[in-house]
């Protein structure tokens, strides 16, 4: 019989699980979903994935069948990770310090990802920065049996555009989704507040929740700072704001306790500011590790087309299988073999999105984007990110839009509704014109953006940034010559290299905190 060994999660849609499953409703939490993911497995095997709704990666072990079970939510909202040891033993953790404090597990760095870091700027790909320690993948579950490891796919991102539709059909259809998603995480009477920036996202899910109170960051830098406009929209609904500004001496402290909880290294700047946020919250709460619940808006960019690079996807048609490996790509490979002291030619970073090609070739070229965005960036580094900070902070970040019947929406919705003519992700905007003003629900997309290039400009800020590129640790994977060029020419005026600058920066400092 199977017991639960490992899980991290919230199954959104218990009640019915419960009654469909014969489990007691009235158990705890925790005993109750343990119990769904058990019944669960043991009804629909590799598919349980596909009946429970929320977030989760849990591990399940049959000792009389000496079999153990990974399984991994269809998106990747949260981590799960194995190593098959010499000896045959598997090493499993939703945690990868599950794996690295294990007894006989040797911690080597796998030079390999760096390759691929430096180009998404985030740990892509089922490979992790530990030598021979992999992610199970989205959508996926492994088992483990008589010393063999075997992995199904039970679930990925497929496209099929009813053309037939009205935008206004699929607005429709999506709101009133989204309203029963919201009934069942509220269901409980649990106390949650929501994630607020300028966006129609986070302003939509707080307008569809009961949340009384919002939070959100914010700068001194006027020019870059949404939350004077989430304070507007929070206004405007009735609700409590709370503003954090986040100063540059806190957001470079900050770096060194994120790379530490994260595990891998993120060069993602926003990542930073989240997890200021997230512990902004935890302390808004006033109850430690046990902080509470905050809703936010993650996955609707991916489903529904909300990037502006995804308008250029008719432009690129057919050579997108050239080139595109997610909305990030902040080195080529030139650069790379530049850069790196032992660059691999077998090692490229357009290996990782081949095979997602191959698979979604019938697709038109906006649903190609969103496929390799859903796959790659959107479990490497959205999700990694609001896992591994909410996880670290103590409050648990449930994310309503990401969701399979939402991406079900999503997947029949035509490119001409997503990322074409005035407004991008227009069923998303028309849903949310029936709980939001009409200036907020057409609010133009302006990203989670962060002062991060003037900060690191600034010699009042960047002090450990500069000591970290010029250290001896730099020089242990780095071209000291080629890393002073670039550093000197962000520096001397060329602002669209703090990306580079930043990846590198947060590379070296998670190393520091892992193998220093």
């Amino acid at each position: 019989m199977y017991k639960v060994t490992a899980y991290r999660g919230h199954i959104r849609n218990h009640k019915a699980l419960c009654a469909e499953l014969g489990v007691d409703a009235a158990l705890p939490r925790k005993e109750k979903e343990e119990a769904i993911l058990i019944a669960a497995y043991g009804r629909w095997g590799r598919d349980c994935g596909l009946h429970l709704h929320g977030m989760f990666a849990f591990t399940l072990r049959d000792d009389e069948t000496d079999t153990t079970v990974l399984v991994r939510d269809a998106f990747g909202t949260k981590t799960l990770y194995y190593c098959l040891q010499p000896d045959g033993t598997l090493l499993y953790g939703t945690n990868l310090s599950d794996i690295l404090s294990a007894e006989g597990f040797n911690k080597e760095l796998n030079e390999r990802m760096l390759q691929h870091y430096l180009s998404l700027s985030y740990p892509g790909g089922e490979e992790t920065f530990f030598e021979g320690v992999k992610k199970v993948m989205p959508g996926h579950v492994l088992t483990y049996h008589a010393g063999e490891i075997s992995i199904e796919r039970y679930w990925r991102p497929l496209f099929s555009p009813d053309e037939t539709r009205s935008a206004e059909d699929f607005a429709e259809e999506f709101h009133e989704t989204v309203k029963q998603i919201m009934k069942e995480l509220e269901a409980d009477g649990e106390e949650a507040d929501s994630f607020l920036s300028g966006g129609v996202d986070s302003s939509y899910v707080l307008a569809m929740s009961g949340a009384k109170r919002a939070h959100g960051c914010g700068y001194e830098f006027e020019q870059l700072d949404e939350s004077v406009l989430a304070a507007e929209t929070a206004k405007a609904l009735g609700r409590e704001f709370h503003r954090r500004i986040v100063q540059p001496e806190e957001y470079f402290e900050a770096a060194s306790w994120v790379m530490r909880h994260m595990e891998q290294p993120l060069g993602d700047a926003s990542a930073v500011v989240f997890a200021i946020g997230a512990r902004s919250v935890a302390e808004a709460y006033g109850k430690g590790e046990a902080a509470g619940i905050v809703y936010s808006g993650e996955g609707s960019d991916e489903f529904f087309g909300g990037y502006n690079i995804y308008r250029k996807a008719a432009e690129y048609g057919k050579r997108l299988e050239t080139f595109y490996t997610g909305n990030t790509n902040i080195m080529k490979e030139e650069e790379k073999r530049e850069l790196l002291l032992r660059y691999d030619r077998e090692v490229q970073s357009f290996d990782l999105v081949r095979g997602f090609y191959a698979e979604n070739k019938d697709f038109d070229p906006l649903h190609r984007m969103c496929d390799i965005d859903i796959r790659l960036w959107l479990d490497g580094d959205i999700y990694l990110n609001v896992d591994r900070m909410s996880r670290a902070a103590g409050i648990e970040v449930r994310m309503p839009l990401t969701d399979l019947r939402v991406f079900d929406i999503a997947s029949r919705v035509p490119a001409r509704y997503k990322a074409e003519g005035e407004h991008n992700k227009l069923v998303v905007r028309m849903a949310a014109e029936q709980v939001l003003p009409k200036e907020v629900a057409y609010r133009k997309k302006l990203g989670f953006v962060v002062p991060i290039r003037y900060w690191l400009a600034d010699e009042t800020y960047n002090g450990r940034v500069r000591a970290l590129l010029q250290g001896e640790t730099a020089g242990l994977f780095f071209n000291r010559k080629e890393l002073e060029r670039m550093t000197e020419a962000f520096l001397g005026g060329y602002s669209d290299l703090w990306r580079k600058v930043w990846a590198v920066y947060a590379f070296l400092e998670w190393y520091g905190q892992y193998f220093g």
